[in-house]
């Protein structure tokens, strides 16, 4: 991405037959919503921003003030590859305001490069890298989507018993015309299940790229006639859906996550103590859905607050990485995780784990999939449920210290709804249906 000037961008605009410009954002959830304009519009749009109804977005604002205004991120900018080359299509990301010209504290991006700055003034900065996992689902013959994968091939297989693989190969190819930065790609455990890898960039960087991965995906699952879900676990006897978020954390452009682990950095392993410290408040963030916590204690992914050197059993694991891609792999979010909201969490933990130079616990070498329960005892959980996990936001300083309280209260409020919808239902997988999978 590129901090393009705004005659740059009109240039750009005139010289590449564009017709439609999207503005695009994210509500709470990090679901993406945009407005199209006409490129007769776009000043207007840096100058003065354009109006939406907020109120009609769950989560942001109340029918008695309800305008917002979207101001395009310049260097956003990316052509959407899949739309007509003749009177193509551009999309940028906007910062919301109210109409006073202040930050609106709703808007996810300026939440993420609060906590950003915060840590930049500490000395650090922050890269993130994540690895995606999502299923794709055959259509019916009416173009609905069905619970049916698109093929039966497992983990790393290949053509033919891969059906994935030119599905995959388009999506990586579009992302890099978007300037993204996939780096591998392959099929999963499950049956039409796939993940892509993306390279290391800032915070949000990285959680702009999540966004537009997402839509990428689904469209171009359609065009090729599929349905692409990222719901965590869709199938009761198949692996879940992960994302896998990876984090460095630098000063003075050194990586202080090096190649023997944490313990060996004092600064590493307090930050990623902190993040430990506090995971069990954040998880409704990083684990939005009822269906979520499906995943968790079996097919990797993690049910106890533990961590190791490469041990994939673990909530974090130490992979055999040098150099600059020394980290830490942070294994129980989701795809359906409000990737801004995710980061913004992940860092202020890990900055008040900085703060308090938090002594990192010892590492968890065993199995923890097939341990007895003697072995175990001694480890903390994550939630079981969507309804503790909510309960635990509510009650945590942290989360009050770390984010608006007008969208925890709005996106707790609706967790709640959800977890209540499901709790009353005679038909736990209808429902679970009907407020997921035809959404995510």
């Amino acid at each position: 991405m590129s901090n393009y000037t705004f005659r740059e961008i009109t240039q750009f605009i005139a010289e590449n037959d564009v017709k439609f410009i999207r503005l695009a954002f994210c509500d709470i959830f990090g679901m993406q919503k945009n407005i199209s304009i006409m490129p007769r519009e776009l000043s207007r749009a840096f100058e003065d921003g354009i109006s939406f109804d907020a109120s009609a977005v769950r989560g942001f604002m109340n029918i008695e003030s309800s305008d917002l205004l979207l101001f395009p991120d310049p260097s956003t900018l990316s052509v959407l590859p899949w739309r007509p080359s003749q009177g193509r299509v551009v999309r940028f990301f906007c910062d919301i305001r109210y109409p006073d010209g202040r930050p609106f504290e709703g808007d996810g991006r300026y939440v993420l490069r609060q906590a950003h700055e915060d840590i930049k003034r500490l000395g650090y900065s922050v890269q993130i890298g994540t690895e995606c996992e999502f299923y794709l689902m055959q259509n019916d013959e009416y173009g609905n989507p069905t619970k049916v994968p698109h093929d039966n091939a497992g983990y790393l297989d290949i053509a033919p018993l891969d059906k994935g693989e030119n599905v995959r190969r388009q999506i990586c190819l579009t992302l890099e015309e978007m300037n993204l930065r996939p780096e591998a790609s392959h099929h999963e455990n499950g049956p039409g299940q796939n993940e892509i890898d993306f390279a290391y960039s800032s915070a949000l960087h990285a959680a702009d790229n999540m966004i537009t991965f997402r839509s990428v995906v689904k469209t171009l699952a359609a065009a090729n006639g599929l349905y692409a879900s990222f719901m965590p676990k869709p199938f009761r006897d198949h692996a879940g859906s992960g994302l896998h978020i990876n984090l460095s954390l630098f000063s003075e452009g050194e990586n202080l996550f090096t190649e023997e682990g944490p313990l060996e950095n004092p600064d590493s392993a307090a930050f990623m103590m902190g993040i430990m410290n506090r995971i069990y408040d954040m998880t409704v963030f990083l684990n939005p859905l009822v269906n979520s916590y499906d995943r968790f204690g079996q097919c990797e992914a993690p049910r106890f607050i533990t961590w190791s050197h490469q041990n994939r059993s673990q909530l974090i694991r130490i992979p055999a990485a040098r150099g600059i891609n020394s980290r830490m792999e942070l294994r129980s979010p989701d795809p359906c995780a409000n990737p801004y909201l995710a980061f913004t969490l992940l860092i202020r933990a890990g900055i008040e784990g900085i703060r308090r130079q938090l002594q990192l616990c010892d590492p968890c070498n065993m199995n923890l999939f097939n341990a007895p329960h003697s072995a175990v005892r001694e480890y903390d959980c994550l939630p079981v449920n969507l309804k503790e996990a909510v309960e635990a936001a509510k009650h945590s300083d942290f989360i009050r210290a770390s984010l608006p309280e007008k969208t925890i209260d709005a996106y707790l409020d609706a967790k709640r709804t959800e977890w209540t919808r499901y709790a009353d239902s005679s038909n736990k997988s209808q429902i679970i249906d009907s407020l997921y999978f035809y959404h995510y």
